[in-house]
């Protein structure tokens, strides 16, 4: 892959953000320089930055440098680059941005007019016709910086300034731009918050900047995603292939964070202002997620009740230059502090203001101050503590949503709908996935009501075109996409999910917010068992007269495998009088299957506290307390050679292990095809002589030899053990019954 080297700008202040953001992405090579960062990296990294840096102003690549002392040098040193690689000479357009400092030219509008006539004096020599000039959105904008003499000459592949997103329609008076926005969120550590379940709040919201930047914060969108003009869309060495993919993963990101979306909440006392909010929040397709009231910053008391206990008040109150007299400011200033202080006490605080005396008189502790510049005036961006934060345990709080009704109960939860004018116009490919999943809703809801399930597949991937699975949970809907084949169009993938996301509320009869989006790709290591937020958003569902706690935002996978259900229906047939040992046991639904069918004893490994924790929640929920009932944290590998572990014997194990795992908190490396049989073989040591285990693995590919295990006998219950709402995907898992040979 070719190397370029790139140049990104952004405001002061802002440059230890943009360090942050570019290794984010990936980019190791750069050097921090006076007022921007130099990279080396892909074009694709160049257009990652454009499309994801939520502080940076523009991304440069330099494609020539000389010596330009006089307006002749500079003139021919612009002529002498090939710009013919570049753009066309007909029916295109070019713009040119010139500065200068400490340099003998230093009239810019002169210096940018020679630069002009230099590149399309050399079109018109080769092809006898030349570009026109437009500022505003140009095929090509070319940024000449003359500095001490020397020229630096590149592209800017952003075209115009990263700070517009494309989503600002309406404006108020002295509106903060959208990179300022973006740049007091990450300084107040929004992102992490927002992880955590925290809510934001901005009583002031004017156009409704810091609510809409908050909220493509949380939700993992793309900045740039709704703009439709970069410098380097019409660029002749325009990569399409990259930047497409770059474009339809980021769409698919923005379908899954939303589902992730904490609260944000504003307002404002101008009315005018809360319309500006509000379309502007309708631009960026918000409107559903963001809510803005009009309320003067003194009532906001009874508002703030409804409020979550913890969250973020971010403001950018006036502060006399250019809004209100820094004289009168006071009662703006205390009324902020006193809606902190009363009424939400385990909030924190951030405001940005010119004037650091007039942010004392919130009554606030300040823990921190940043330098910005809000357009041409110097200010500090001041982070509050909490007056009360609240005490957190070391087990996080659970946030209970309501508790799904059981799926027998009168009141139906998935309402099929009777024709296809329910759903919202889609192409007619998309028409034929709406009426697939209509027609499996009909049937698996019945089969479902049957048998006691509140959780079960309706779709996997029927068509392949719509390569997704769906998994009703009681009132929600979990979605996951597997990737698209690299011969997929990806903009022609990323449309087809968002039909799919259109679809589903409509079909299942639930709405956008219950319908949790993640992308399914090949898992390495831990990474399904890692959390993707912290939400801790958690609600109950059941399965045959059982009861499991689910979680669909913070993880990959909810809590619940749903294909392993016969699985543990077969423990608790075969548990009675039984100690039961749980093996990589997650969140302990098989100990739940083993206590309910009489076992004597239940004992469940597993090396995250998070998954242990939520065992012993599963097994509180159904009543299933006491010394009897063990939960051990321990890499399983290593706690199988303990000499303590060698001496126990069960009579039921069931092994569920990962496909392969290189966690930081195990020894080595563990691959199931690899290592299965030395598991297998310290497993079976701890068997009682009539014992058996359940080994089961989600690898696909997996082969089991018999030979390589010739102390046991073995017997395959892979097609016995598949659900029927995973019919139409055998290989979803593989599963064995084994006891020592006689």
């Amino acid at each position: 892959m070719t190397k370029h080297k790139f140049t990104v700008t952004a405001a002061r202040g802002m440059l230890p953000l943009l360090e942050t953001e570019l290794r984010q992405i990936g980019i190791k090579q750069y050097k921090t320089e006076a007022g921007s960062i130099r990279f080396t990296g892909s074009l694709k990294d160049a257009y990652q930055v454009c499309l994801w840096s939520r502080v940076a102003v523009r991304v440069l690549m330099p494609i020539s440098h000389f010596t330009a002392e006089t307006t002749d040098q500079l003139y021919d040193g612009i002529k002498a680059i090939a710009w013919e690689e570049h753009i066309d000479a007909e029916d295109t357009t070019l713009a040119i941005d010139f500065n200068s400092f400490r340099s003998k030219i230093h009239h810019t509008q002169f210096g940018a007019q020679k630069v002009k006539d230099a590149i399309v004096d050399r079109l018109r020599d080769l092809f006898g016709t030349r570009p026109s000039v437009d500022l505003h959105q140009p095929d090509l904008r070319v940024n000449v910086y003359l500095k001490h003499n020397q020229a630096i000459v590149s592209l800017d592949l952003s075209g115009e300034s990263l700070h517009k997103r494309g989503y600002r329609v309406s404006q108020t008076n002295a509106p903060i731009k959208e990179h300022l926005a973006a740049a007091i969120l990450l300084s107040a550590e929004w992102p992490k918050l927002a992880r955590e379940g925290w809510a934001l709040l901005d009583p002031m919201c004017g156009s409704g900047t810091f609510l809409i930047e908050a909220a493509l914060m949380a939700a993992d969108i793309a900045p740039g995603l709704q703009r439709d003009y970069f410098g380097f869309l019409y660029w002749k060495q325009h990569d399409k292939a990259a930047w497409q993919q770059l474009k339809a993963d980021a769409e698919r990101r923005r379908l899954s964070g939303l589902a992730r979306l904490p609260m944000i909440m504003g307002g404002d006392q101008d009315k005018s202002a809360v319309t500006a909010a509000q379309m502007n929040i309708e631009a960026a397709g918000l409107s559903d997620r963001i809510q803005v009231i009009h309320r003067d910053l003194q009532n906001w008391g009874t508002v703030a009740q409804t409020l979550p206990e913890v969250g973020l008040l971010v403001s950018n109150p006036p502060y006399g230059q250019r809004i209100g007299d820094a004289d009168s400011l006071h009662n703006v200033y205390e009324a902020l502090g006193d809606l902190v202080n009363h009424h939400l006490p385990a909030w924190r605080t951030t405001i940005i203001t010119d004037n650091a005396q007039l942010g004392k008189l919130t009554g606030l502790t300040m823990f921190d101050s940043k330098p910005f510049d809000n357009g041409p005036i110097p200010c500090e961006v001041l982070s509050y503590r909490a007056p009360k934060p609240l005490r957190r345990d070391a087990k996080p709080v659970q946030q209970e949503m309501s508790a799904s009704p059981s799926p027998w109960d009168k009141t139906a939860k998935v309402k099929p709908v009777e024709s296809s004018t329910d759903v919202p116009y889609v192409s007619p490919q998309a028409e034929m996935f709406a009426n697939r999943l209509k027609k499996n809703v009909r049937h698996l809801a019945k089969w479902a009501r049957k048998n006691h399930l509140d959780c079960y597949r309706v779709y996997d991937a029927d068509l392949p075109d719509y390569a997704v699975a769906i998994d009703i949970y009681g009132d929600y809907v979990h979605v996951q996409e597997y990737a698209p084949p690299a011969d997929i169009d990806p903009l022609k993938a990323s449309e087809r999910l968002d039909e799919v996301m259109q679809i589903i509320p409509a079909i299942l009869g639930v709405s956008q917010d219950k319908v949790a989006l993640k992308l399914r790709q090949k898992q390495r290591g831990s990474n399904q068992y890692e959390s993707q937020a912290a939400l801790r958003q958690r609600f109950e569902v059941r399965e045959n007269d059982l009861r499991f706690w689910i979680n669909l935002t913070d993880y990959l996978d909810t809590g619940l495998f749903l294909d392993h259900r016969i699985t543990r229906q077969m423990l608790a047939e075969n548990s009675r009088g039984k100690a039961f040992l749980n093996l990589f046991a997650y969140t302990g639904s098989a100990s739940v299957y083993a206590a309910a069918g009489g076992a004597r004893s239940t004992t469940t490994v597993d090396m995250s506290n998070t998954y242990l924790g939520w065992a012993k929640d599963n097994m509180q929920l159904n009543n299933f307390v006491g010394e009897q009932h063990q939960f051990i944290r321990a890499d399983v590998l290593a706690w199988l050679n303990e000499p303590a572990t060698q001496e126990l014997r069960f009579d039921l194990i069931f092994i569920d292990p990962p496909t392969f795992s290189n966690s930081n908190k195990m020894d080595g490396v563990f691959d199931i095809q690899r290592d299965y049989s030395d598991m297998l073989r310290k497993v079976a040591t701890m068997l009682n002589p009539d014992g058996e285990i359940f080994f089961s693995t989600n690898r696909r590919d997996f082969k089991l030899d018999p030979n390589s295990l010739k102390e046991l006998a073995i017997k395959d219950i892979s097609k016995a053990t598949l659900p029927v709402d995973f019919e139409r995907n055998p290989k979803i898992h593989y599963c064995w019954r084994m006891q020592k040979s006689a």
